[in-house]
């Protein structure tokens, strides 16, 4: 008997193939094979007419969902059906979730099976798990279909229904979403808050004390019985100290005069209070926690923690990673705790095995949260595993090790001093028991190092104690604005407040990114102009779809349709049809809306208006004779828009740009501007003649102030040869990219070879002698052909060649062989030991001849398909994500 098991990836299909039994075939579906059509060409011709196919969404027909075969996954499909035609039975085996319910769902009714089919789930890729699920397979869970399927209509009704509108009122290519909108407002009123911000300033005492010449720190806490003002005292919109607060707020000259008046007075221990605190371990991971801590810890976006967290889950290295459960089964408890008596000693164990328990009403499917898989776990040194999987792995590792350990024993102490009038006081922190902290402490990379930093150590004090004054300082301070959204952040608000669901947020944070809403700076999520735009004109005119406890209750109501507590068709009809409904909303609402005021920004203590443009957003000012309009660079985000950057960028314009001096070898004049990506010198000015004047952007780190002619003149003459390589003779020269600074080896025919300029180097000044050192260092990659730094699968041998190695790795859509530049799949059904240098060759030289073939085939067709794409462009739809 033959039994056909359908999965998502080749790297599923590859590990549960080995713990299988013979006769059955497993074959992967590459994810989703039907959906909704993304674009006009994808319609059916057959209701190519109908007002709602472009919608996808049949409305006046309960909803009915227009299902479509993508293009790219016709040839999975036909090989799914060809493989079903010698099988006896098929199992789909797809992830546990609403996703893959749907999957499972879609695959059975384009294939139409006739021979019996079940639905096989499992959290963990072991040979034990899979064993035991093919023993408990179950039919597909209609109810999760019809949860998964009512959400993705709804997000298709948002998507689709208020883009157009953004796309007429503010700028083409523009899109909302049920849960992406949302998210753009918390960023933008978190901006908004910061340009509300007004800083406030106070001033404080700062001693260093010595006890039987041990040195610690104390700072002024009260003056004359009152408390000294602090930060959190101030109204960070008025910069002043609160209503009502009753608190002393220093002034430069009062704490300089303090200091003065106490400086050579006697310090007294007047209290000490020693208080034992018991922390407990954070419970294992979930899909939100494991982005904020990845996030946090090894600097890894929610996207990117998501794709390598299911690169390992498919391995078979840890569990499903999309839940929101907590719970923890007993054999993973009992794997926990053996590694905790293992690693850390018995003493290190909890007195009783811990359970989490799941708060989430509306938690995912899975049954566990996200841990090591099998019943004993390996720890990262064995699982051979290198790079961000290894790294990832070993927090996961820990988290799960750490929920089993002893609570940590710490001792925070106070200790109250007086001196003279003035109230100074001092905190320590002793740890007893460091229990879980020796495995896991939450955003740092190494609890050793950790648990140094969290101790204060005080030294032994008593009451009625005159320590000595080594050194008082008063210092100044100033209160900060609101911090910004990182992904960590903003993945934990957006849970908290229960907006859409996290195994989603990964997806979302990165189409608000692709889509122009946010820029990421030093892990800061920073909003644009176009995101205020667009959240003032929803805010307007759609409140409910921005509102945060809307957009949560609306969550609520679909968790209940995936347990049967509500009617998912009411539903999409009271939400799209009807005078309140959505589809009516933005009927009534596009007569009302100017696009003038749309595409304006609202911003206080600006006189100009700021503008959504064609080519990005400007300011924009009357001066008597007419508009006058100026590009805001894009890296000004809206919270740091000030008037005096205004006045910069409206004087580069009425004004002519700000002259540095001539250029000492051709006499042209040397200019400094600010242009849409920052500012940039140019060497002469822009006439009929000399239409494009040479550029230059400034370094990184480099202000427009700071700019010299002779720095200019420097930026100018890049790239800048420095001399000729020795081995190849070639040119080696010096320039500055979108990446920074570098120096290239330019090898003609045979390639550049590039290496970025380290801290210290100076890209006006670096000879030939340094640049040769920085090239002879391995080259570190990008993110784009990774083969060099990955671990090959199997090392086959050298090009005969060029005597460069070929290698198989493991890819996304599976095994590859690799040289160079090339990339080459391996052919249906060989397996590692099949390949041999010789078949290697031959693939590779097929992929090269297939490359350049495909090359001169788009150079001549070029102009067809731009004039084809004029034609269709009024008739397609742009893809919209929620």
């Amino acid at each position: 008997m033959t039994t056909l098991v359908i999965v998502e990836s080749p790297t599923k299909a590859r590990t549960i193939r080995n713990y299988l039994p013979s006769g059955y075939r497993v074959e992967a579906s590459m994810g989703h094979v039907r959906d909704l059509p993304s674009s006009a060409e994808e319609i059916p011709e057959a209701v190519k007419g109908e007002k709602w196919a472009q919608l996808g969404v049949n409305v006046n027909a309960k909803f009915e969902p227009l299902y479509v075969v993508p293009k790219t996954k016709k040839k999975v499909v036909n090989e799914l059906k060809e493989a079903l035609k010698g099988a006896d039975e098929l199992v789909l085996a797809t992830d546990e979730d609403r996703e893959g319910e749907s999957i499972s769902w879609h695959l059975q009714q384009l294939l139409k099976p006739k021979v019996p089919t079940k639905r096989m789930v499992f959290h963990e890729i072991t040979q034990e798990a899979i064993r035991e699920a093919l023993k408990n397979c179950r039919n597909t869970d209609e109810r999760l279909v019809h949860a998964q399927e009512t959400r993705r209509i709804l997000d298709r009704l948002v998507g689709y229904t208020l883009s157009p509108l953004l796309w007429k009122k503010i700028a083409w290519g523009l899109s909302a979403g049920r849960v992406q909108s949302v998210a753009v407002r918390l960023l933008v009123k978190k901006e908004r808050q910061r340009r509300a911000f007004r800083q406030g300033s106070y001033w404080d005492l700062k001693a260093t004390l010595e006890q039987e010449k041990a040195p610690f720190e104390s700072r002024l806490f009260t003056l004359a019985g009152t408390k000294i003002a602090t930060g959190s005292d101030f109204d960070p919109n008025t910069g002043q100290i609160i209503e009502g607060r009753k608190v002393k707020l220093l002034n430069e000259a009062e704490a300089r005069e303090l200091q003065e008046r106490l400086t050579d007075k006697t310090w007294t221990v007047t209290d000490l209070d020693e208080k034992p605190v018991t922390r407990k371990p954070a419970p294992p991971f979930t899909t939100s926690t494991l982005q904020q801590e990845a996030n946090r810890k090894l600097r890894l976006s929610a996207r990117e923690a998501m794709r390598i967290a299911q690169n390992l889950y498919e391995q078979g290295y840890i569990t499903y990673m999309r839940t929101d459960s907590v719970h923890l089964s007993e054999q993973a408890i009992a794997a926990a705790r053996s590694c905790v008596e293992q690693k850390y000693g018995q003493k290190y164990l909890s007195p009783k095995p811990r359970q989490y328990t799941t708060k989430s009403k509306g938690a995912q499917e899975a049954h566990e949260a996200i841990r090591p898989a099998g019943k004993t776990f390996r720890t990262p040194k064995e699982t051979g595993l290198g790079g961000k999987e290894l790294a990832l792995y070993d927090l996961i590792w820990k988290r799960t090790v750490a929920c089993q350990m002893a609570n940590a024993q710490i001792t925070q102490i106070t200790v109250q001093l007086q001196v003279e009038d003035a109230g100074f006081r001092s905190t320590g922190k002793r740890i007893d028991f460091p229990g879980f902290l020796r495995a896991y402490v939450e955003g740092s990379d190494d609890p050793d190092a950790a648990l140094e930093d969290q101790e204060v150590i005080l030294p032994p004090l008593k009451v009625g104690d005159h320590p000595d004054c080594k050194e008082l300082e008063a210092v100044g301070h100033e209160t900060q604005p609101p911090a910004r959204y990182t992904e960590a952040s903003l993945v934990k608000t957006l849970e908290h407040e229960g907006i859409g669901r996290p195994s989603t947020y990964a997806s979302i944070i990165g189409t608000i990114i692709d889509r122009g809403y946010a820029q990421m700076t030093k892990n800061a999520l920073i909003p644009t102009f176009t995101a205020f735009a667009v959240t003032s004109l929803l805010e307007k005119h759609f409140p409910d779809l921005v509102d945060t406890g809307f957009t949560a209750k609306m969550e609520r109501t679909l968790d209940e349709i995936s347990t049967g507590e509500a009617e998912w068709l009411p539903y999409l009809q009271q939400f799209y049809k009807g005078e309140k409904g959505l589809e009516n909303q933005v009927k009534v609402r596009e007569t009302e809306i100017d696009p003038n005021v749309a595409r304006t920004v609202e911003l206080e203590d600006l006189e100009v208006k700021v503008r959504i443009g064609k080519f990005g957003p400007y300011i924009e000012v009357e001066n008597g004779q007419g508009p006058v309009t100026a590009s805001i660079p894009k890296d000004l985000t809206p919270a740091d828009l000030d008037p005096d950057q205004v006045e910069v960028l409206l004087k580069q314009k009425t004004e002519g740009p700000e002259k540095l001096g001539l250029h000492p070898e051709t006499g042209e004049p040397i200019f400094i501007l600010i242009g849409s990506y920052g500012p940039y010198v140019q060497l002469g000015e822009v006439t009929e003649e000399n239409k494009k004047p040479k550029r230059a952007s400034l370094p990184k780190g480099v202000n427009k102030e700071d700019v010299t002619l002779e720095m200019a003149v420097g930026l100018l003459s890049l790239p800048r040869l420095l001399g000729e390589h020795p081995a190849t003779g070639c040119k080696i020269k010096a320039g500055l990219g979108r990446f920074g600074p570098y120096v290239v080896h330019d090898q003609g025919k045979d390639g550049k070879d590039y290496r970025s300029l380290k801290a210290g180097d100076d890209i006006l000044t670096i000879g030939l002698e340094r640049a040769l050192e920085l090239l002879a260092q391995p080259k570190k990659s990008r993110g784009g052909n990774r083969s060099k730094t990955k671990t090959a699968l199997k090392e086959l041998g050298n090009h005969p060649k060029d005597n460069e190695p070929i290698n198989i790795y493991d890819g996304p859509y599976g095994p590859y062989v690799n040289h160079k530049k090339t990339n080459a799949s391996l052919p249906e059904g060989k397996s590692l030991e099949d390949v041999t240098l010789e078949m290697a060759l031959e693939l590779l030289a097929a992929k090269s001849s297939t490359k350049k073939s495909t090359s001169r085939s788009s150079k001549s067709t070029g102009t067809t398909k731009k004039t084809a794409a004029k034609k269709t462009r009024k008739t397609s739809t742009n893809s919209k994500k929620s």
